[in-house]
Order: structure tokens, then C-alpha cells, then sequence
């Protein structure tokens, strides 16, 4: 692990950044000047994809950034998913059976990998302001994958126990630290459309894992393994190389990069952009700092937000309709397959809320965090009900994929409401998920316990009762925000 130079990074030449754009010099001062808007143009092209209205050297630069940093983002957390959901798709296709799992053996083991999770979390967070992120987060991937392999030798239910709290600590630096870099390269305009199409990726990943262990269970008794044991394997076989790419192509954070597809010229327009942007560079720490980190409402709106987001999504995280098809007496297949009918739902539903976020709202984060709290209300609530008719069950199952895909929203308006402070933002959003998975931590044993499957009195009603406050939450941080900015407007008035 290297430490980042300690030095001031070197200063671009002073512009005037008032004027619709400004013309940069690369810093080699060969190259002609480069055009950055500080409002970027709106046209139809620009509800397509953002890159259309902007200049050739900032597009040619956002497709080498895309094309390095979210195909890494994309595919860490398809892999972080596809092995973080392994174990429930393991359970109900002979896990359960084989280890004689009969009590609330599968509660024990996501709270083992929770428990890890939380505990590295926020110190991962930090440890990215200071350390370089090429080195850090690949090797966190690394781990994983290799835990996740031994799962397979594991004969009790302790041993797994173990073994998942350590891959939930190696785990716990990807997701937070990737919006964390996200949150450092891109604009407001680009920024939920990235946040959205990384979030969605762990969707895909549970789908995957839903189709390897379909595929999986035909491997039954090769080599004297059983089907679900063939799951773990074919998960480190396709996460193993994936995490190994970090290292050469994760390009850390404009202030820092020395990623060797960018060009100097490229480089400097990058920080150019984050200058516009408002997007702080790193300073030291301070008590003062720390102090003031944790007297906003900044932290603590925003981590109910997604304490509330995270933990009101029972549909998806639990095996819930796993559990139901299996009371029902379909077959292994159709048990796996079914469920990935919502992970589809949760890509497409995670897409449109991205892209009207940043165009039909104009930027506004909040009308897909609504109305995505508005569905689960209808989801949860047949749920709780439960006596209700197979074909409004489905439903209910199918729209509990209409919750999960306003995670990349919620760290979007996080990374845009703490722009002026690069480690704010850095704990403010690894708090948001920490503290989302402390809570994830208990409350499963106690309103998702496995012997009160597939009804789940307790987890549908409280679900139900998120949905609510998610609603409330989103309201409540419109309201603070907009009056901060009508604060620092009248200020600046005042100044003047």
C-alpha cells in the first residue's frame, strides 16, 4: 500500500471562472486550449447520455473515465453482490439440508457478514483520503474472493460463521469507497446516471447468482462436490480476475491520478472540472473539522435517508420470495430463477429514476426517492396482509423491485450537498452506509427470522412503516437544503 505524497499538488493557472466556460492551457502548453463549461449546454442530446453537448477533449476525456472507472465500479460490485447474495441462493438449494440448517442459522450468517461490513467501513472511507485507491480497494477485492472460495470446506454452521464476517470486512471498503471516487471525477449533470448504473450492477449481480446456482445444481456430485458448494467456486473463478484489473486501471482521484490513459492535458481538465463543480480537494484534518462535520444536520438527514432506504428493501435482501415459491413446492430451478424477475424490475426501474433525475428534474434527486417510497407502500402493504390472492403476491414480490434503486440517488444528493468539503463528504457517506447496515446487523433477527417464513408478520409491516418515514426523510432534506442555499445566498448578497 503506498502513502499519497504529502506535498501540495500543483495549482492550475487562475481563470475566470464566472464566464460561461474557460479555456485551460494544458499543462504541458503545447496543446491547444482546452473549452470546460461552467453550465454545461442542455439540448435533446443531452437526455441521451451528457456527454453529447460537451466538447471533443471533455468527451474524449468522460469515455476514457467511463470506460476505466465505471466498467471497474460495474463489475466490483457485480462481484461484491454476486458474492454477498451467494449464500441465500446456496441455502435454499441444499445448504440447508446438507449442514442440517434447520433454526435461524441463515439469520446468524448475514448478521456475522454485517457485523464485519460495519466495522470496516467508515475507517475504509477515511483511509481513502489518505492512501491511494488503486492500491486499497483491489486488494479488499482480492480478499474476498478468496474467502469466498472456502466456504465451500466449511462443515458447521461456526465455521461459516467466521468466514462471513471476514468477507463482509473485506467487502466493506468497495461500495461506499467507489461512490466516494465517483462522487470525485464526475459533474451534477453526470453524476447520478454514474451512481445510478454502478448501484444497478449489484442487481445484476444477484441475477447472475440466481442463474449460476440454477446452473450449479447440474454440477451436483462432480468431483464429489455438491451443487452449492459449485457456487463458490464459480463465484472466485469470475471475481478473481475481475479484482486483479484494479490494480492497473482504477484511476484514484483527479488531485492524486496518475493513471497512464490520461494525458497531462487530460489530467488538468479533470481538476478543472471539480474546481467548477465546487468539489473541495483534500485538507488535513482538524478538530474543527470534525466538529463542525457533526454540528450540520448534513450527517445525520442524510444517514437516515439511507438507514431507511437500505433496511425497508426486506423484499430483495431476504430470501423472501425464494422462501414463498419453495412453500409453494417449486423446484430448485424455478426457485432461483423466479426471483430474478425483480432484480430485473430493480436495473430497468434504477435506469429511468437516473436518467429523469438528471433530466426531467433538472437535477433534483428527491421525485424518484418518493415516488420509488410511494410503490413500496403497495408492495409492503399486500405483503403484510398477506391473505391476499397467488397473483397479487407475485406482484407484490415483483414491485418490491421498484425500492432499490434510488441508493445511487441517495449518495448523488449526499456528494452534491457536501461539495465543498471533500472529507465531510468522505464521512458523511460512509456513515450513510455503515450506520444502514448497523441497523441491518439486528433488525433481521428480529422481524426477519427464519422461522416465520415466508409470512414474515413482523418484516412486511415494518417494511411497510420505512416506506413511510423514507417518504418523510426525502421531504425533510428538500426542505434543508433549500433553505441552506437560500442562506448562503442572501449572505453572499450581503457580502457584496
Amino acid at each position: 500500500m503506498a502513502v499519497l505524497n504529502d506535498r501540495e499538488p500543483e495549482k492550475a493557472p487562475q481563470t475566470n471562472t464566472t464566464s460561461p466556460s474557460v479555456s485551460e492551457r494544458g499543462v504541458s502548453g503545447m496543446s491547444p486550449p482546452v473549452d470546460v463549461q461552467q453550465q454545461p449546454k442542455r439540448s435533446w442530446k443531452s437526455y441521451v447520455w451528457d456527454t453529447f453537448d460537451k466538447s471533443p477533449e471533455e468527451r474524449r476525456f468522460l469515455f476514457k473515465l467511463d470506460l476505466a472507472l465505471m466498467t471497474l465500479a460495474s463489475l466490483g460490485y457485480f462481484i461484491k453482490y454476486l458474492d454477498q447474495v451467494n449464500i441465500n441462493n446456496a441455502f435454499v438449494s441444499g445448504m440447508k439440508e446438507d449442514l442440517r440448517l434447520y433454526g435461524n442459522e441463515l439469520n446468524y450468517m448475514q448478521t456475522c457478514w454485517t457485523v464485519g461490513y460495519v466495522i470496516g467501513e467508515l475507517p475504509s472511507n477515511l483511509m481513502l483520503t489518505r492512501v491511494r485507491p488503486r492500491y486499497w480497494i483491489p486488494f479488499c477485492e482480492v480478499t474476498w474472493s478468496v474467502l469466498t472460495i472456502l466456504l465451500i470446506k466449511c462443515n458447521t454452521p461456526t465455521q461459516i460463521y467466521v468466514l462471513r464476517f471476514f468477507i463482509g470486512l473485506a467487502e466493506s471498503t468497495f461500495y461506499p469507497g467507489m461512490q466516494y471516487i465517483i462522487g470525485s471525477w464526475y459533474r451534477k449533470d453526470e453524476l447520478a446516471k454514474r451512481s445510478c448504473l454502478f448501484h444497478a450492477m449489484g442487481n445484476v449481480g444477484s441475477m447472475v447468482s440466481g442463474y449460476l446456482m440454477a446452473a450449479s445444481h447440474g454440477l451436483n456430485g462432480v468431483h464429489g462436490w455438491h451443487g452449492w458448494q459449485w457456487l463458490f467456486i464459480t463465484n472466485t473463478v469470475v471475481s478473481l480476475p475481475i479484482a486483479l484489473a484494479g490494480f492497473f486501471f482504477l484511476p484514484d482521484i483527479p488531485e492524486i491520478t496518475t493513471a497512464w490513459y490520461f494525458t497531462p492535458d487530460e489530467i488538468s481538465l479533470a481538476k478543472k472540472r471539480m474546481e467548477l463543480e465546487g468539489r473541495a480537494t483534500r485538507q488535513p484534518f482538524t478538530w474543527k473539522k470534525i466538529t463542525g462535520i457533526f454540528s450540520t444536520w448534513h450527517i445525520y438527514m442524510l444517514v437516515l435517508l439511507y438507514i431507511v432506504f437500505n433496511n425497508g428493501n426486506g423484499g430483495n435482501s431476504q430470501p423472501a420470495f425464494q422462501l414463498w415459491l419453495k412453500s409453494e413446492n417449486y423446484g430448485v430451478r424455478e426457485v432461483n430463477l423466479y426471483p430474478t424477475l425483480t432484480e430485473v424490475i430493480s436495473i430497468v426501474t434504477t435506469l429511468i429514476y437516473a436518467w429523469t433525475s438528471d433530466t426531467i428534474f433538472k437535477g433534483a434527486r428527491w421525485p424518484p426517492i418518493v415516488f420509488s417510497g410511494l410503490v413500496k407502500l403497495v408492495a409492503y402493504g399486500g405483503l403484510t396482509a398477506w391473505a391476499i390472492p397467488d397473483s397479487f403476491k407475485w406482484a407484490c414480490f415483483l414491485l418490491c423491485g421498484f425500492g432499490g434503486g434510488i441508493s445511487g440517488l441517495a449518495f448523488a444528493w449526499a456528494h452534491e450537498i457536501c461539495n465543498d468539503d471533500t472529507e465531510k463528504r468522505a464521512i458523511v457517506t460512509g456513515s450513510m452506509n455503515m450506520m444502514a447496515y448497523v441497523f441491518q446487523a439486528w433488525l433481521p433477527l428480529l422481524i426477519w427470522q427464519q422461522v416465520e417464513a415466508p409470512q414474515y408478520p413482523k418484516g412486511y409491516s415494518t417494511t411497510l412503516g420505512l416506506a413511510v418515514l423514507l417518504i418523510a426523510t426525502a421531504f425533510a432534506i428538500r426542505f434543508l437544503h433549500k433553505r441552506e442555499i437560500g442562506l448562503k445566498g442572501g449572505l453572499i448578497k450581503a457580502q457584496a
